[in-house]
């Protein structure tokens, strides 16, 4: 019997169906099977022709590299076209100062907790305002909003807050209402939208002192959203609001505030662009908005 002649072939393919098996084990630990990474991959191209095809958004940049999962944007008070960012829950507690295309031009510590940082606004005195109350499954108890200016970091004084009508953590899941990643600060109060998490597709629109202190949020309306609100900014003239969702963005207009909050929506779908967490006006007809997935685009508003 000739046996001999025959083990390098059965060795060959021993270790063929080794390296198939280790590739399908990966794979599967990966939580994806192949034909879900093509799909992603595929959808992945087809939200990049989609985003491509949305008259007026403009890709400008990326910050992948730079801003780990962006979740908020304001205007850097460095008289050029330069934005603070930060990073999603998990992430350090660092501001990123880019370009208007994403590159970074300097990152500084912030003095604070990050326990689910959502939003940044800014008042004309130069403060900053970093809202720490994502509240992903309702139950947080230690709500803030962070006051301070970048050019003294570990000088951070607490906005502490609590909702009126939340008696539950969490409340059932139709009335998951206290998540809030989109907030702005205008005529000397921090302004808060909700994130719906129930069924009603409502942004309740809540108002805080600027000043640090324990707080009960003052409940002023709600807004009929249909989509959940990631992020807001106001015009400079105070004549528009954008609230952003994910992949839509709605537009608020009036004269006044009160206006503005009275306002009939205008959604805008931004279908194709990703999971869109950040906005700022760059002027008053161009938005720049950043993803989580670290693309940055500039829009230009009908």
């Amino acid at each position: 019997m000739r046996i001999a002649p025959l083990l390098p072939l059965a060795l060959a393919l021993l270790f063929t169906a080794a390296c198939s098996q280790a590739q399908s084990d990966e794979t599967e630990n990966s939580g994806e099977t192949r034909n879900e990474a093509a799909t992603k991959g595929g959808d992945r191209r087809k939200n990049k022709a989609a985003a491509a095809a949305i008259p007026g958004l403009r890709r400008v940049g990326s910050l992948k590299a730079v801003v780990p999962e962006s979740s908020g944007l304001a205007p850097a008070a460095t008289g050029q076209n330069y934005y603070y960012s930060f990073g999603d829950e998990g992430n350090a507690p660092t501001l990123y100062e880019i370009t208007e295309e994403g590159k970074l031009v300097r990152t500084i510590d912030i003095a604070a907790p990050i326990r689910d940082w959502e939003s940044l606004s800014r008042d004309p005195q130069g403060y900053y305002y970093i809202g720490d109350c994502g509240n992903n499954e309702n139950t947080r108890h230690d709500l803030s909003i962070y006051r301070l200016r970048p050019s003294n970091p570990k000088d951070v004084v607490a906005i502490n807050f609590t909702y009126p009508d939340q008696n539950e953590f969490p409340p059932k899941k139709k009335q998951r209402n206290f998540d809030c990643e989109a907030s702005l600060w205008h005529e000397g109060k921090v302004w808060l939208f909700t994130k719906d998490r129930g069924q009603a597709r409502t942004s309740k629109v809540y108002s805080l002192p600027d000043q640090p202190g324990d707080y009960t949020a003052k409940l002023v309306t709600s807004l009929t959203i249909p989509g959940q609100v990631t992020d807001a900014a106001l015009r400079a003239d105070g004549h528009r609001l954008v609230l952003l969702g994910r992949g839509e963005l709605f537009m608020l207009d009036g004269n006044s505030w009160d206006e503005i909050l009275k306002a009939t929506p205008r959604r805008i779908s931004l279908e194709g662009a990703g999971q869109t967490e950040g906005v700022v006006f760059k002027s008053d007809d161009t938005l720049l908005i950043s993803t989580e997935q670290g693309e940055l685009f500039e829009y230009k508003l009908p």
